[in-house]
Protein backbone atom coordinates (compact mmCIF):
# COMPACT_ATOMS: atom_id res chain seq x y z
CA UNK A 1 0.00 0.00 0.00
CA UNK A 2 1.05 3.67 -0.89
CA UNK A 3 1.85 5.64 2.49
CA UNK A 4 1.86 8.51 3.07
CA UNK A 5 6.12 8.48 2.87
CA UNK A 6 5.76 7.60 -0.91
CA UNK A 7 3.92 10.19 -2.35
CA UNK A 8 5.35 13.38 -4.57
CA UNK A 9 6.31 15.53 -1.63
CA UNK A 10 9.70 15.42 -0.16
CA UNK A 11 10.23 14.43 3.47
CA UNK A 12 12.98 16.32 4.61
CA UNK A 13 15.18 14.92 7.90
CA UNK A 14 15.88 17.10 10.54
CA UNK A 15 19.03 19.19 11.17
CA UNK A 16 21.42 20.09 14.13
CA UNK A 17 18.27 22.30 15.49
CA UNK A 18 19.60 24.00 18.64
CA UNK A 19 22.06 26.50 17.87
CA UNK A 20 19.83 28.53 15.83
CA UNK A 21 16.89 28.00 17.58
CA UNK A 22 18.03 27.32 20.86
CA UNK A 23 16.59 24.04 21.72
CA UNK A 24 18.47 20.93 22.16
CA UNK A 25 17.84 18.42 18.77
CA UNK A 26 15.09 15.51 19.08
CA UNK A 27 15.01 12.44 18.09
CA UNK A 28 13.91 12.87 14.51
CA UNK A 29 17.21 11.94 13.16
CA UNK A 30 18.53 8.36 11.82
CA UNK A 31 19.18 6.58 14.91
CA UNK A 32 16.76 4.66 16.87
CA UNK A 33 15.40 5.37 20.38
CA UNK A 34 17.14 2.97 21.84
CA UNK A 35 20.86 4.33 20.80
CA UNK A 36 20.07 8.14 21.96
CA UNK A 37 22.91 9.41 23.55
CA UNK A 38 20.05 10.70 26.43
CA UNK A 39 18.32 6.96 26.52
CA UNK A 40 19.02 4.38 29.70
CA UNK A 41 18.49 0.46 28.84
CA UNK A 42 19.61 -1.08 32.20
CA UNK A 43 16.99 -3.64 33.50
CA UNK A 44 19.07 -4.37 37.06
CA UNK A 45 17.72 -3.41 40.34
CA UNK A 46 19.18 0.11 41.43
CA UNK A 47 22.04 0.45 43.98
CA UNK A 48 20.79 1.01 47.36
CA UNK A 49 19.18 4.58 47.46
CA UNK A 50 20.27 5.31 43.68
CA UNK A 51 17.56 5.01 41.24
CA UNK A 52 17.32 6.07 37.28
CA UNK A 53 14.00 6.64 35.80
CA UNK A 54 13.92 6.79 31.63
CA UNK A 55 10.88 8.59 30.35
CA UNK A 56 10.01 7.75 26.75
CA UNK A 57 8.23 10.85 25.31
CA UNK A 58 7.05 12.41 22.07
CA UNK A 59 9.61 14.73 20.01
CA UNK A 60 8.25 18.53 20.83
CA UNK A 61 8.09 17.55 24.74
CA UNK A 62 11.86 17.57 25.32
CA UNK A 63 12.36 20.62 26.20
CA UNK A 64 9.06 20.54 29.14
CA UNK A 65 10.67 17.81 30.29
CA UNK A 66 14.32 18.70 30.48
CA UNK A 67 12.86 21.26 32.94
CA UNK A 68 10.49 19.53 35.12
CA UNK A 69 12.97 17.08 35.38
CA UNK A 70 15.52 19.39 37.55
CA UNK A 71 11.68 20.20 39.25
CA UNK A 72 11.18 16.54 40.34
CA UNK A 73 14.31 16.01 41.38
CA UNK A 74 14.42 18.95 43.99
CA UNK A 75 11.22 17.87 45.00
CA UNK A 76 12.12 14.11 45.65
CA UNK A 77 15.40 14.96 47.29
CA UNK A 78 13.32 16.67 49.69
CA UNK A 79 11.55 13.93 50.59
CA UNK A 80 13.76 11.38 50.51
CA UNK A 81 17.30 13.51 51.40
CA UNK A 82 19.56 10.02 51.51
CA UNK A 83 17.90 8.64 47.95
CA UNK A 84 19.87 9.37 44.40
CA UNK A 85 18.20 9.92 41.59
CA UNK A 86 18.84 10.80 38.18
CA UNK A 87 16.12 10.90 35.07
CA UNK A 88 16.72 10.30 31.20
CA UNK A 89 15.02 11.27 28.34
CA UNK A 90 14.19 9.48 24.92
CA UNK A 91 12.10 11.17 22.23
CA UNK A 92 10.94 10.79 19.00
CA UNK A 93 7.50 10.28 17.23
CA UNK A 94 4.88 9.49 19.62
CA UNK A 95 3.86 6.23 17.92
CA UNK A 96 7.99 5.18 17.14
CA UNK A 97 8.38 5.92 20.55
CA UNK A 98 5.42 3.44 22.36
CA UNK A 99 6.85 0.92 19.73
CA UNK A 100 10.58 1.19 20.97
CA UNK A 101 8.98 0.10 24.18
CA UNK A 102 6.91 -2.88 23.42
CA UNK A 103 10.52 -3.76 21.46
CA UNK A 104 12.66 -3.42 24.28
CA UNK A 105 13.17 -0.20 25.31
CA UNK A 106 13.10 0.05 29.07
CA UNK A 107 11.39 2.59 29.60
CA UNK A 108 9.83 3.96 33.41
CA UNK A 109 7.41 5.77 32.29
CA UNK A 110 5.79 6.69 29.25
CA UNK A 111 4.97 10.20 28.22
CA UNK A 112 3.04 10.16 24.81
CA UNK A 113 0.67 12.51 23.01
CA UNK A 114 -2.26 10.15 22.09
CA UNK A 115 -4.19 7.25 23.96
CA UNK A 116 -3.36 4.81 21.80
CA UNK A 117 0.29 4.84 21.83
CA UNK A 118 -0.50 3.68 26.31
CA UNK A 119 -2.83 1.16 24.52
CA UNK A 120 -0.28 -0.80 22.64
CA UNK A 121 1.78 -0.97 25.94
CA UNK A 122 -1.40 -2.22 27.70
CA UNK A 123 -2.23 -4.71 25.23
CA UNK A 124 1.83 -5.97 25.18
CA UNK A 125 0.82 -6.15 29.00
CA UNK A 126 3.48 -3.59 29.98
CA UNK A 127 1.30 -1.04 31.53
CA UNK A 128 -1.54 -2.11 33.63
CA UNK A 129 -4.74 -2.28 31.79
CA UNK A 130 -6.33 0.57 33.94
CA UNK A 131 -3.44 3.16 33.26
CA UNK A 132 -6.06 5.78 33.09
CA UNK A 133 -7.53 5.42 35.93
CA UNK A 134 -3.93 5.21 37.52
CA UNK A 135 -3.50 9.27 37.87
CA UNK A 136 -5.97 11.98 38.10
CA UNK A 137 -7.66 13.40 35.16
CA UNK A 138 -7.69 9.91 33.10
CA UNK A 139 -4.07 10.26 33.21
CA UNK A 140 -3.95 13.05 31.20
CA UNK A 141 -2.37 15.89 33.23
CA UNK A 142 -2.39 18.36 30.21
CA UNK A 143 -3.15 19.04 26.52
CA UNK A 144 -2.16 21.07 23.77
CA UNK A 145 -4.55 21.64 20.31
CA UNK A 146 -4.09 22.13 16.62
CA UNK A 147 -3.31 25.61 15.14
CA UNK A 148 -1.77 27.15 12.53
CA UNK A 149 1.32 28.67 11.90
CA UNK A 150 1.84 31.41 9.41
CA UNK A 151 4.57 33.76 8.23
CA UNK A 152 4.49 37.25 9.64
CA UNK A 153 1.52 39.57 8.54
CA UNK A 154 -0.12 36.51 7.23
CA UNK A 155 0.27 37.24 3.46
CA UNK A 156 -1.85 34.27 2.03
CA UNK A 157 -4.75 35.29 4.86
CA UNK A 158 -5.70 32.33 6.53
CA UNK A 159 -7.79 32.46 9.00
CA UNK A 160 -9.70 28.85 9.44
CA UNK A 161 -9.21 25.51 8.17
CA UNK A 162 -11.07 26.03 4.45
CA UNK A 163 -8.29 28.76 3.35
CA UNK A 164 -5.66 25.87 3.66
CA UNK A 165 -7.83 23.74 0.87
CA UNK A 166 -7.43 26.77 -1.48
CA UNK A 167 -5.26 26.50 -4.11
CA UNK A 168 -1.94 28.41 -3.72
CA UNK A 169 -1.35 27.13 0.07
CA UNK A 170 1.66 25.36 0.76
CA UNK A 171 1.21 23.28 3.85
CA UNK A 172 3.66 21.48 6.16
CA UNK A 173 2.64 18.86 8.14
CA UNK A 174 4.12 16.11 10.67
CA UNK A 175 3.19 12.81 8.41
CA UNK A 176 0.03 11.07 10.28
CA UNK A 177 1.16 7.68 9.39
CA UNK A 178 3.97 7.66 11.88
CA UNK A 179 2.96 10.52 14.45
CA UNK A 180 0.97 11.62 17.08
CA UNK A 181 1.06 15.35 15.99
CA UNK A 182 0.56 14.58 12.11
CA UNK A 183 -2.67 12.21 13.11
CA UNK A 184 -4.01 15.19 15.50
CA UNK A 185 -3.73 17.59 12.53
CA UNK A 186 -5.87 15.10 10.23
CA UNK A 187 -8.37 14.78 12.72
CA UNK A 188 -8.22 18.41 13.27
CA UNK A 189 -9.09 19.05 9.50
CA UNK A 190 -11.54 15.97 9.69
CA UNK A 191 -13.68 17.37 12.42
CA UNK A 192 -13.83 20.49 11.06
CA UNK A 193 -15.15 19.51 7.72
CA UNK A 194 -17.40 17.07 9.72
CA UNK A 195 -18.73 20.50 11.70
CA UNK A 196 -19.07 22.63 9.08
CA UNK A 197 -20.50 20.37 6.48
CA UNK A 198 -23.27 18.81 9.08
CA UNK A 199 -21.38 15.00 9.14
CA UNK A 200 -21.70 14.88 5.29
CA UNK A 201 -18.71 12.23 4.58
CA UNK A 202 -18.78 13.24 0.93
CA UNK A 203 -18.50 17.27 1.56
CA UNK A 204 -15.93 16.12 4.32
CA UNK A 205 -13.82 13.88 2.25
CA UNK A 206 -13.70 15.99 -0.39
CA UNK A 207 -12.37 19.17 2.26
CA UNK A 208 -9.88 16.93 3.18
CA UNK A 209 -8.65 15.86 -0.32
CA UNK A 210 -7.97 19.36 -1.30
CA UNK A 211 -6.14 19.79 1.90
CA UNK A 212 -3.83 17.49 1.86
CA UNK A 213 -3.17 18.12 -2.55
CA UNK A 214 -1.35 21.18 -0.67
CA UNK A 215 0.82 19.67 1.59
CA UNK A 216 4.26 20.33 0.69
CA UNK A 217 6.13 18.47 2.76
CA UNK A 218 4.97 15.55 5.29
CA UNK A 219 8.01 15.18 8.04
CA UNK A 220 8.99 12.42 10.01
CA UNK A 221 7.92 14.42 13.14
CA UNK A 222 6.45 17.55 14.88
CA UNK A 223 10.12 19.17 15.48
CA UNK A 224 11.68 18.13 11.72
CA UNK A 225 7.91 20.16 10.65
CA UNK A 226 9.35 22.97 12.97
CA UNK A 227 12.59 22.71 11.47
CA UNK A 228 11.08 22.73 8.17
CA UNK A 229 9.26 25.51 8.33
CA UNK A 230 11.06 27.87 10.59
CA UNK A 231 14.41 26.82 9.65
CA UNK A 232 14.46 26.10 6.31
CA UNK A 233 11.59 28.85 5.43
CA UNK A 234 9.34 25.73 3.32
CA UNK A 235 5.78 26.16 3.34
CA UNK A 236 2.85 29.33 4.14
CA UNK A 237 1.90 27.00 6.74
CA UNK A 238 2.59 24.82 9.63
CA UNK A 239 0.35 22.81 10.91
CA UNK A 240 1.18 21.90 14.97
CA UNK A 241 0.63 21.84 18.67
CA UNK A 242 -0.50 25.33 20.10
CA UNK A 243 2.70 24.49 22.73
CA UNK A 244 4.76 24.43 19.78
CA UNK A 245 3.59 27.00 17.75
CA UNK A 246 4.23 29.53 20.45
CA UNK A 247 7.76 28.44 20.78
CA UNK A 248 8.60 28.70 17.61
CA UNK A 249 7.10 32.25 17.84
CA UNK A 250 8.99 32.79 20.82
CA UNK A 251 12.20 32.09 19.31
CA UNK A 252 11.85 33.49 15.73
CA UNK A 253 9.08 36.53 16.35
CA UNK A 254 8.62 36.55 12.75
CA UNK A 255 4.93 34.33 12.33
CA UNK A 256 2.17 34.42 13.25
CA UNK A 257 -0.29 32.36 15.11
CA UNK A 258 -3.55 31.31 13.47
CA UNK A 259 -6.45 29.94 15.94
CA UNK A 260 -8.63 28.34 13.51
CA UNK A 261 -13.03 28.78 14.86
CA UNK A 262 -13.05 24.61 15.53
CA UNK A 263 -9.97 22.52 16.45
CA UNK A 264 -8.75 19.71 18.23
CA UNK A 265 -7.64 19.13 21.87
CA UNK A 266 -4.12 17.05 22.18
CA UNK A 267 -4.32 14.74 24.80
CA UNK A 268 -0.76 13.93 26.76
CA UNK A 269 -1.47 10.46 28.46
CA UNK A 270 0.63 9.31 31.14
CA UNK A 271 1.48 5.48 32.48
CA UNK A 272 4.06 3.91 35.02
CA UNK A 273 6.31 1.03 32.21
CA UNK A 274 5.14 -1.32 35.42
CA UNK A 275 6.75 -4.64 33.37
CA UNK A 276 10.02 -2.38 33.85
CA UNK A 277 9.84 -0.64 36.72
CA UNK A 278 8.76 -4.12 39.01
CA UNK A 279 12.27 -5.63 37.70
CA UNK A 280 14.29 -2.48 38.55
CA UNK A 281 12.15 -2.12 41.44
CA UNK A 282 11.75 1.82 40.14
CA UNK A 283 8.32 1.67 40.53
CA UNK A 284 7.20 4.02 43.23
CA UNK A 285 9.63 6.37 42.08
CA UNK A 286 8.02 6.60 38.51
CA UNK A 287 4.95 6.62 40.18
CA UNK A 288 5.60 9.48 41.99
CA UNK A 289 7.32 10.66 38.86
CA UNK A 290 4.23 11.07 37.46
CA UNK A 291 2.26 12.44 39.98
CA UNK A 292 4.10 15.34 40.37
CA UNK A 293 2.84 16.00 37.16
CA UNK A 294 -0.45 17.36 38.41
CA UNK A 295 1.23 19.13 41.32
CA UNK A 296 0.83 23.38 41.27
CA UNK A 297 4.54 23.79 40.54
CA UNK A 298 4.00 21.42 37.09
CA UNK A 299 0.92 22.50 36.24
CA UNK A 300 3.04 26.39 36.53
CA UNK A 301 5.73 24.55 34.32
CA UNK A 302 3.21 23.44 31.85
CA UNK A 303 2.20 26.94 30.87
CA UNK A 304 5.60 27.94 30.35
CA UNK A 305 5.73 26.05 27.51
CA UNK A 306 2.26 26.44 26.54
CA UNK A 307 1.00 23.32 27.68
CA UNK A 308 -3.00 23.68 28.85
CA UNK A 309 -2.80 22.31 32.32
CA UNK A 310 -5.37 20.11 33.99
CA UNK A 311 -5.97 22.53 36.72
CA UNK A 312 -8.47 24.87 35.77
CA UNK A 313 -7.47 27.16 38.20
CA UNK A 314 -4.37 27.40 37.08
CA UNK A 315 -5.10 27.58 33.41
CA UNK A 316 -7.81 30.34 34.47
CA UNK A 317 -4.49 32.59 35.08
CA UNK A 318 -2.88 32.48 32.10
CA UNK A 319 -5.60 33.36 29.75
CA UNK A 320 -3.35 35.34 28.02
CA UNK A 321 -1.13 32.76 26.82
CA UNK A 322 -4.20 30.35 26.23
CA UNK A 323 -7.09 31.81 24.19
CA UNK A 324 -10.58 30.17 24.62
CA UNK A 325 -10.99 28.24 21.82
CA UNK A 326 -14.15 25.74 20.54
CA UNK A 327 -12.59 22.55 20.41
CA UNK A 328 -13.29 18.56 20.46
CA UNK A 329 -11.48 15.52 21.46
CA UNK A 330 -10.76 13.04 19.13
CA UNK A 331 -13.29 9.94 21.26
CA UNK A 332 -15.78 12.36 21.31
CA UNK A 333 -16.10 12.58 17.57
CA UNK A 334 -14.22 9.67 16.29
CA UNK A 335 -15.19 7.31 18.50
CA UNK A 336 -12.22 5.09 20.59
CA UNK A 337 -8.01 5.10 19.69
CA UNK A 338 -8.40 1.83 18.25
CA UNK A 339 -11.33 2.50 16.40
CA UNK A 340 -9.40 5.56 15.10
CA UNK A 341 -6.28 3.99 14.21
CA UNK A 342 -8.24 1.39 12.34
CA UNK A 343 -10.43 3.63 10.19
CA UNK A 344 -8.20 6.34 9.16
CA UNK A 345 -4.48 5.48 9.38
CA UNK A 346 -4.10 1.58 9.05
CA UNK A 347 -2.59 0.78 5.79
CA UNK A 348 -5.35 1.10 3.09
CA UNK A 349 -7.52 3.16 5.73
CA UNK A 350 -9.52 6.54 4.64
CA UNK A 351 -6.45 8.53 5.27
CA UNK A 352 -4.05 6.26 2.61
CA UNK A 353 -6.73 6.75 0.55
CA UNK A 354 -7.32 10.60 0.55
CA UNK A 355 -3.69 11.06 -0.14
CA UNK A 356 -3.55 9.11 -2.98
CA UNK A 357 -6.32 10.85 -4.52
CA UNK A 358 -4.79 14.15 -3.68
CA UNK A 359 -1.86 13.28 -4.90
CA UNK A 360 -2.95 12.05 -8.22
CA UNK A 361 -5.66 15.43 -8.61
Amino acid sequence: MTTLMTLKKTTLMATAFGAAFGLAACSNNTETPAQSADTASSSTAPAQGSIELLNVSYDVSRDFYKEYNEVFKNHYLTNHPDAKIEIKQSHGGSSKQALSVKNGLQADVATMNQGSDIELLADAKLVDSNWRQAFPNNAIPFTSTIVFLVREGNPKGVKDWNDLATSGTEIVIANPKTTGNGRYAFLGAYGYGLNAYNNDEAQTQAFAKALLSNVKVFENGGRAATTTFAQRGIGDVLITFENEANVIKGKFGNVDIIYPSYTVNAENPIAVVKSVTDSKGTTEAATEYLNYLYSDEAQELATKFFLRPSNPDILAKHTDKFPVMTTFFPNDVFGDWASIMKTYFSDGGLYDQLAVEAQNQ
